[in-house]
């Protein structure tokens, strides 16, 4: 088959924000969307599973050997912005920052909350990933998948999508995202823009642990509360386990002090999880995925 660049017994930690995870069998990084298609195909044909990672941020990957195939998707970057329209079309693997940055640079509004989230169109896509209570959801037209079982390429509007708070269809089901369409408000002021985008950027830089390895946030918000806000009502900010520290910036993210290995985090969220619950009546629900554990 052609265009299929593998490389076996990748260390996957150089490709998370966590800086943790175990070796990856067969890996590759296709730079557009007919190396990405042909990739899946391969996986297809060889019975290999195959798993996405986009920019390696808001996953946990467990410290061991992941058979089958692991697709980096942030080669896969392009992007069509019509300034007039407000229509954007744009691959899989552009990074939200870059995406927001060259919405306000057109003109564009709506996209200035996604500046600071580092992770990219597709991951956004499938986490439906926000900024308090703005989504990607809000402006997505449709999104093209491929069916892992089929290898059906197929578009799918947004109506058709069930979309929740930080979820989505696409993190159960066989389909992997390609491209996807978003339309945005056009004739914004671009000064304006550039400058409300800078501000949130610095906003977020100044209230969050951007200098260390972390996910971004690990826990989804609850209904009228705040993760971050019930994690340091119980004082746990710079709770530790092994390499693993809850930031003493922000509760809601746990930051890797060089050391940490998978275990070590998971475990953190899971006393998280225990203390909150037994002192508020809460559970809080990861908005991290989890890769290569037996982990719901």
């Amino acid at each position: 088959m052609k265009n299929i660049n593998l490389e076996k017994k990748i260390k996957l930690s150089n490709y998370t924000t966590i800086k943790v995870g175990g070796f990856a069998e067969y890996f590759s990084m296709p730079n557009n969307i007919n190396d990405f298609i042909n990739l899946i195909k391969w996986s297809n044909i060889n019975n290999q599973e195959c798993r996405i990672i986009g920019a390696g941020s808001n996953l946990l990957i467990n410290d061991i050997f992941l058979k089958g195939l692991t697709i980096c998707t942030k080669k896969m970057r392009s992007i069509t912005i019509e300034p007039i329209s407000g229509l954007v079309e744009v691959e899989a693997g552009l990074m939200l920052p870059i995406m927001s940055n060259m919405l306000a640079k057109n003109g564009l509004r709506g996209g200035e909350w996604a500046v600071g989230i580092p992770g990219t169109v597709g991951g956004a896509i499938c986490m439906n990933a926000g900024s308090g209570k703005l989504s990607i959801a809000n402006n997505l037209l449709s999104v093209q998948v491929i069916d892992t079982k089929t290898l059906a390429i197929s578009e799918i509007e947004k109506k058709d999508i069930d979309f929740q708070y930080r979820c989505s269809p696409f993190q159960q089901n066989n389909l992997l995202i390609i491209s996807a369409k978003l339309l945005f408000q056009p004739k914004g002021n671009i000064e304006q823009l550039l400058e409300t985008t800078r501000k949130n950027l610095k906003r977020k830089t100044e209230s969050q642990p951007y200098d260390l390895p972390s996910f971004g946030s690990v826990f989804k918000n609850p209904t009228h509360n705040y993760a971050g806000k019930l994690i340091e009502e119980l004082g746990l900010k710079g709770f530790k386990i092994g390499g693993a520290e809850i930031s003493t910036m922000h509760g809601n993210f746990i930051v890797n002090n060089s050391s940490a290995n998978s275990q070590d985090i998971l475990n953190l969220i899971t006393v998280i999880q225990q203390k909150v619950l037994q002192k508020k009546g809460i559970f809080l629900q990861p908005e991290v995925r989890m890769m290569g554990f037996d982990y719901p």
